[in-house]
């Protein structure tokens, strides 16, 4: 097999995988109710954002914020899944597992939320005082 065969292959494979991405983003954001939250609240973010005209760098700090907790929730929802796959019944540490995870995407919401304070307070005081 030659060296194009070879590098052929892979792109395919590569250009596979992204898709395989693609159907578990849209399962999450389709499927979990928690997900079209944060969808929700980060498009409603944005468009304060905009309003607000914030600057590069706050741009910057928001964007990994809502991209952070976009993550997080996904985890989330690939921790539950795995364990709704290994037991069926009520198991003490699969609550756990999943109140763990779930406890992740709480302690960053959280930050989020102080984070927002942080770059929209001053901002939303010099807009209306």
């Amino acid at each position: 097999m030659g060296l194009q065969d070879r590098n052929k292959r892979g792109f395919t494979r590569l250009l596979r995988s992204f898709g395989y991405a693609y159907q578990g983003l849209r399962h999450v954001f389709v499927n979990e109710q928690n997900m079209q939250v944060h969808v929700s609240l980060a498009a409603f973010v944005i468009l304060l954002a905009f309003w607000l005209d914030l600057t590069r760098l706050e741009w910057l700090f928001l964007l990994v914020i809502i991209s952070g907790i976009f993550a997080l929730e996904i985890m989330n929802t690939a921790i539950e899944r795995t364990v709704d796959l290994v037991t069926e019944e009520y198991h003490p540490i699969a609550k756990r597992a999943k109140d763990v995870a779930a406890s992740a995407v709480f302690v960053y919401s959280i930050f989020a939320v102080i984070m927002g304070i942080i770059l929209f307070g001053p901002h939303l005081l010099e807009k209306f005082l």
